[in-house]
Formats: C-alpha cells, sequence, structure tokens
C-alpha cells in the first residue's frame, strides 16, 4: 500500500519521518506542491489522530490503483460539490434562515429523519417567490475548492459523473450543462402562481433514493460496486456511500467520517483525483 498524504500547506519534515515510522514507509516522495507519497505503508492506530491534529489529509491506497480503475463517480451537491446549503439560502430570503439552518444541521448529522426535515423546512418556505431560487443560484451558489480540477480529471479518465442530491431539481439542472454532469436527480418544489407552496413535489429522495440512484446508473453503464466512488458529508448519503467500493467523506459530520473509505477533512474536491494518481 501506499500511504498518501494531502495538504494546504507544506508538511514539515519531522512530521513526514513520524509518519514514515509510523507506517513501516520504505520511502517517502513529494509527488505534488500538496502531495507526498509513502511507499510500502501498512495502517497504525495513531496515524488517523496524528494527520487531524496536523491537518493532513490521508489515505491507503493500493500502489496499483489508479482514476482509470472507476468508471462512475457519485455526489452529494449541498455542502459537497457546493459551498453552501441551497435550502438554508432560500429561507434566508424569508428572514428563516436559523430555524431551517437548524433543522438542516439536525438531519445531516443523523438526529431527525431527511424526509421528515425536508417537510419541515419546505414548509416554512411557504409563500416565497419563485425569484428566490435563481437569486440563490447567482448570487450565492459556489463551489468547491478543487471541484472544477476534480471533474476535468474525471473527464479525462472518462468516468460518469451522478449528482443526486436531497436538494431541488432547480439548482442540479443547472449545474449539469454547466459543469459538464453525465446524470442528475433531485426533489422538486411546488410552485404555483409564481410562490412557493411549502410542498415537494412527488416522492422525497432521502437516503434510500440517493442509493437506488447509485445503483441504477451503476447498472446501466455495466459496472462494478468496485467500480464507482461515492462522495457525501451528511448523514443521508451513507447509504449512498455503501453501496460503492469507495466512498470519500467531504468536509463531513463525524458520522460520515466514521463510516467512509476516505476523509477529506482540510483539503478540496481534487483530493479524490490525487488519492488515486499513482
Amino acid at each position: 500500500m501506499n500511504l498518501i498524504l494531502l495538504a494546504l500547506h507544506d508538511i514539515p519534515s519531522i512530521q513526514l519521518r513520524h509518519l514514515a515510522d509510523l507506517s513501516g514507509a520504505s520511502s517517502v516522495e513529494q509527488i505534488a506542491t500538496d502531495t507526498w507519497r509513502l511507499r510500502q505503508a501498512r495502517p497504525h492506530d495513531d496515524i488517523s489522530a496524528y494527520c487531524f491534529e496536523h491537518r493532513i489529509d490521508y489515505g491507503f491506497v493500493a500502489a496499483d490503483k489508479t482514476l482509470a480503475d472507476f468508471g462512475l463517480v457519485v455526489m452529494d451537491m449541498d455542502s459537497t460539490l457546493i459551498s453552501i446549503e441551497c435550502i438554508d439560502e432560500i429561507a434566508d430570503m424569508q428572514g428563516l434562515k436559523p430555524e431551517v439552518a437548524a433543522i438542516t444541521e439536525s438531519a445531516m448529522r443523523g438526529e431527525i429523519d431527511f424526509a421528515e426535515s425536508l417537510r419541515r423546512r419546505v414548509a416554512l418556505l411557504e409563500g416565497l417567490h419563485e425569484s428566490a431560487l435563481q437569486r440563490v443560484y447567482d448570487e450565492r451558489l459556489q463551489l468547491n475548492p478543487g471541484a472544477e480540477v476534480m471533474l476535468a480529471k474525471l473527464k479525462k479518465h472518462g468516468i460518469k459523473t451522478l449528482l443526486v442530491s436531497g436538494g431541488f431539481l432547480f439548482f442540479t439542472e443547472r449545474l449539469k450543462p454547466r459543469l459538464g454532469l453525465d446524470y442528475t436527480h433531485a426533489n422538486t418544489l411546488e410552485i404555483s402562481d409564481g410562490r412557493l407552496t411549502g410542498r415537494v413535489l412527488g416522492e422525497i429522495l432521502d437516503a434510500n433514493g440517493k442509493a437506488e440512484w447509485l445503483i441504477k446508473i451503476r447498472e446501466q453503464l455495466g459496472l462494478e460496486a468496485s467500480q464507482v466512488i461515492a462522495m457525501g458529508d451528511g448523514a443521508n448519503d451513507l447509504k449512498m456511500m455503501a453501496r460503492a467500493g469507495v466512498s470519500i467523506a467531504y468536509h463531513a459530520k463525524p458520522v460520515v467520517r466514521e463510516q467512509a473509505s476516505y476523509a477529506l477533512n482540510f483539503t478540496g474536491l481534487d483530493g479524490l483525483a490525487k488519492l488515486f494518481g499513482n
């Protein structure tokens, strides 16, 4: 195994030596400005806490594993591909961001059933003019760092992308052509006479729905689970992530970090490509 280290800063040689000693690595090499590779490394119980303390993301990766081994990357949208929770920003147009954000945070920690939390949050948006959605997209929606680099790397290797969100179709359908995504799916807000009704149309896309969409697209592409990477940040991403060969927690809640194959806690989304850039 190679131990891959990612950081937004230069890792001091003393820290590299310590990690090499813990992992029994045969050599240490810097392979990019923000990426180091420790060859023939093995896991050690102290590596995780040490890396977290020093703001280093890490992953043990088979020496022969590369991006070319994958065929599909499935991503959550809010707080994963993009830096905001869209529903919280929509609620801000209603002067209700604190109330909605508190429900969002509780749902992402897994304390409230996602579908129920979404109904409660959307109900608070009743009466808001639909133009608020466009304002959020134009004025507040930003990609997380490294998103475009990651997507370019995936496209270079012919890897398909699925954006599957418990958020709203209004945003996923605009991001799809903008970023060249292959598949998207999300929830639909009901609008009547130009205003939000406070309801979601159809069946809510929850944790089970995300997992089902991953399986659906994987089977369409004729891929094995081992050829799929899933990335998310909240508890409603866990079922989706469990159906992928590799799961990545991106700046995620503790419950997600604990169950993921890898965690990117400090670096950007391009860390996905760097992990498998052997």
